[in-house]
């Protein structure tokens, strides 16, 4: 179950519906990981400085802009958050306009909201509002630490957010050269339009999104299962996890169970490592490292007798 990004009101008016802004996409993508090819180890990604070649950790990380090429100005948490609307947790719709006057081009990623306890009257009485009217609502909302303007409209029993672009976010069509004037004036004949109009008629039908899907990610997944049954598995160090960065990206959990599977089917999975025991302290206080030995080692050494030279401590 989705998390929802926040819990707040939708508001119109006087009416306040209390709710919760949930994703309305998931990513389907399939994603990659860069290995050394000498070794089959992950490539990691890391935050380095121009000059020096240095690691930057995190907590040095500031955002800036640069407002010349080479020169920066540096933005405190506090900057961003004092441009940010005040309603942090609301959907305020502003206006109403008609289902048809915003243009495809306008509309960029879907949002579900979902009623709060005890809400249901309120997202009822707005949701079939809007369907009677025709109507969308046209509302800003904040999102993390960005404002978006955005529109409110019914999809079934549902009431959608969708995130709408700025007029200066799109490229005016007329920037580009596009053919002008009529279909005459570009040589083409009634008979041809006819004949394109018959066409598209026999080619209509009505909208089954459920008919249409990713061709392309189907036969690439098809590749990677074939791929997983040759040669071309690799099996990662047994600590990989332990030596990835906290903020790097994981494995797709989509592949996480055909891969243990596949793998199974071919070779055991390698055995994690035992965690290394706390270092103690002698009498002297300097601390002794406690060396680990298996269990071949321990009897190898009972059987001869000898006993292993004792390490001083550093």
């Amino acid at each position: 179950m989705a998390r929802p990004i926040w819990t707040g009101t939708l508001s119109f008016g006087l009416l306040n519906v209390p709710v919760s802004l949930m994703p309305g996409e998931r990513s389907v993508d399939l994603h990659f990981r860069m290995l050394d090819s000498r070794s089959n180890t992950p490539v990691r990604y890391e935050r380095v400085n121009a000059e020096t070649g240095e690691e930057v950790p995190w907590k040095e990380i500031v955002k800036a802009f640069e407002y010349e090429k080479g020169s920066y100005v540096v933005l405190e948490p506090e900057d961003i958050k004092s441009a940010a609307s005040e309603g942090r947790e609301a959907v305020e719709v502003e206006a109403f306009v008609d289902v048809d006057s915003i243009g495809p081009e306008y509309f960029e990623k879907p949002y579900v909201l979902v009623p709060g306890k005890k809400a249901e009257k309120g997202y009822v009485l707005f949701r079939e509002t809007l369907k009677r009217t025709g109507k969308i609502g046209i509302a800003r909302v904040v999102i993390r630490t960005r404002e978006y303007l955005s529109a409110v409209m019914p999809k079934g029993d549902a009431l959608m957010l969708m995130l709408l672009r700025y007029p200066q976010e799109l490229v005016d069509a007329s920037d580009y050269k596009i053919p002008e004037g009529a279909a005459s004036q570009h040589r083409i004949s009634p008979k041809e339009l006819q004949m394109a109009e018959q066409l598209i008629d026999s080619m209509s039908g009505e909208w089954k999104p459920g008919d249409y899907r990713d061709e392309f990610r189907d036969r690439l997944r098809k590749v990677i299962e074939k791929r997983l049954k040759s040669k071309g598995v690799v099996t990662p160090p047994a600590d990989e996890e332990a030596q990835m960065p906290e903020n790097a990206a994981t494995n797709v959990v989509d592949f996480m169970a055909l891969l243990q599977q596949s793998l199974a089917s071919k070779k055991r999975t390698p055995a994690k490592k035992a965690e290394a025991k706390p270092a103690r302290k002698t009498a002297t206080g300097k601390t002794a490292v406690a060396k680990k030995t298996t269990a071949k080692k321990t009897s190898a050494k009972k059987a001869t007798g000898k006993r292993s030279p004792v390490r001083k401590a550093s």
